[in-house]
């Protein structure tokens, strides 16, 4: 089955930098476009990057421009998002998903995707 475990969350302060990552399994990983996600509380999820199925084109929230990359490795089935330049309002749940349509393009809904990982909590304290 399609399984997605994030890891790299943490706690740190506003002005640092960190590395999530995500490894996909249970499927072909290089076939799908992938995303990250976060919701903060009483929020909801919001886009934050997508990356295409080979790993040139990506999208970002202007949220985040500038200041997350995403990408990936489909050698070892990884999807990750570096994050610098961290601010307060940064902090949330962030989750990775894949797309649900083979070959599909890259989405900012969360809609398009039709597997999540469990998350993985960034904290950001001032």
């Amino acid at each position: 089955q399609v399984q997605l475990v994030e890891s790299g969350g943490g706690l740190v302060q506003a002005g640092d930098s960190l590395r999530l990552s995500c490894v996909g399994s249970g499927y072909t990983f290089s076939w799908y476009a992938m995303a990250w996600f976060r919701q903060a509380p009483g929020k909801e999820r919001e886009f934050v990057a997508s990356i295409d199925r080979i790993g040139d084109s990506a999208l970002y929230a202007d949220s985040v421009k500038g200041r997350f990359t995403i990408f990936r490795d489909n050698a070892k089935n990884t999807v990750g998002l570096e994050m610098n330049s961290l601010k307060l309002e940064d902090a949330a749940v962030y989750y990775c998903a894949r797309h649900r349509d083979m070959w599909g393009i890259m989405a900012l809904m969360p809609d398009s995707y039709n597997y999540w990982g469990q998350g993985t909590q960034v904290t950001v304290s001032s």
